[in-house]
């Protein structure tokens, strides 16, 4: 019942922040002089599982003068990076604790009370690259081959062997 309330928290903060960037987007473009400050920063990730890194790049995409342009896969060694493009940057810093505070929040919808400092069960077993941190694809690729065939002999001569 209490993630209800972080979640209902979290959508109606996001809606906020919508609105902020709306502003700020119609202030930038009826101004007569440039106040854009563009810059692309890296952000290392906290969240780790599929919904809540779509969910934290989803909320980034839909906040006007935000983009999400590239996101780096995770391994059990380095955590998963969104590369955030923001149009109205203050500096690298601001950005990068504004998108800490979009992360702790949405950490708190989907974990509860805990945040980022909950603890997540995540669901590994059988066959995979362990160094990812979601085997499928390498299972896939190990049972079909890379261009989505399982893999075997490849010539008449291969397949008497």
């Amino acid at each position: 019942m209490r993630r209800l309330g972080y979640m209902a928290s979290y959508a109606l903060w996001i809606f906020g922040e919508i609105l902020k960037g709306s502003l700020q987007m119609a202030k930038g473009v009826y101004s007569r002089r440039t106040l854009s400050s563009p810059a692309i920063v890296e952000y290392p990730l906290r969240a780790t599982t599929d919904i809540e890194i779509i969910t934290m790049s989803s909320s980034i995409t839909i906040t006007p003068g935000t983009l999400v342009v590239g996101i780096a896969h995770g391994t059990s060694e380095e955590r998963s990076s969104l590369f955030v493009h923001a149009l109205f940057a203050e500096s690298r810093e601001q950005v990068l604790a504004d998108l800490g505070e979009m992360e702790e929040r949405l950490l708190r919808a989907t974990r509860g009370a805990d945040g980022a400092d909950a603890a997540l069960n995540t669901r590994r077993g059988g066959l995979g690259d362990e160094r990812f941190v979601d085997g499928r694809v390498a299972r896939s690729l190990h049972e079909h081959g890379r261009d989505g065939h399982r893999p075997g002999p490849t010539t008449a001569e291969e397949e008497e062997s």
